[in-house]
């Protein structure tokens, strides 16, 4: 196959051009995590946020998106919240914006295409919310008009990214960047983010009784 040559200053992502044998791809990933981990507090302190928001007394709403296996991510991590991660408690509102076919069409075919998730953001979100972002490499225009709209909105954006510097990580309250110029291992250390923030949430949950309505847990009263 012939690959076409790549125009001067372009910047190519080495997922286009370079095949990773498995061993070359778990000590990628070693090394990725090694940059996750020092960024555990980052996830700590989004548990906590998510606690606040989702358990307050204002009962606030996550909302999440992103491209391609990033949607797919965004719709793990709401799916933990609305279900349960490990210890049973009771559901929180967290709504995936990549699920909805209906709007995603719709906004699609009407509007410009950063709008994808920035007019959901505007239709579901309300001042304390939170958005998570998920994206790869940082630059999805969508995600970046989601992010930028959400402020407007008053919502907290926390966004999980590649490398920094990026659009996304500077427009976001927070983020956690994976160190890794392959995608695949941006994307598995999201995954691992991911849980630990669902792990740091429950922690903050179920520490505080008061939060979680002991009827709900099946214990008697």
């Amino acid at each position: 196959m012939t690959v076409a040559p790549h125009s001067a200053g372009e910047v190519v992502s080495p997922d286009a051009c370079t095949h990773l044998t498995g061993a070359d791809h778990v000590a990628s990933l070693t090394s990725a995590l090694g940059s996750l981990n020092a960024q555990l507090d980052a996830l700590d302190r989004w548990g906590q946020r998510l606690a606040d928001v989702l358990c307050g007394s204002g009962r606030g709403r996550l909302l999440a998106a992103g491209n391609g296996g990033s949607a797919a991510q965004a719709q793990h991590l709401t799916a933990e919240l609305v279900g349960r991660y490990r210890a049973d408690r009771p559901p929180f509102s967290a709504i995936c914006l990549t699920a909805e076919t209906s709007s995603l069409t719709a906004i699609a075919n009407d509007y410009p295409a950063d709008e994808l998730f920035a007019r959901q953001v505007e239709a579901h979100g309300r001042a304390g919310d939170v958005l998570v972002l998920l994206s790869t490499s940082g630059r999805s225009p969508n995600a970046v008009a989601a992010a930028r709209r959400a402020r407007e909105c008053g919502i907290t954006v926390l966004a999980m990214t590649g490398p920094a510097p990026n659009p996304l990580a500077a427009v976001a309250d927070d983020a956690v960047c994976i160190d890794s110029p392959w995608t695949a291992t941006v994307q598995e250390c999201h995954l691992v983010a991911l849980h630990l923030v669902c792990a740091a949430f429950d922690a903050a949950v179920l520490a505080e009784p008061a939060r979680v309505p002991q009827s709900r847990l099946g214990v008697a009263q």
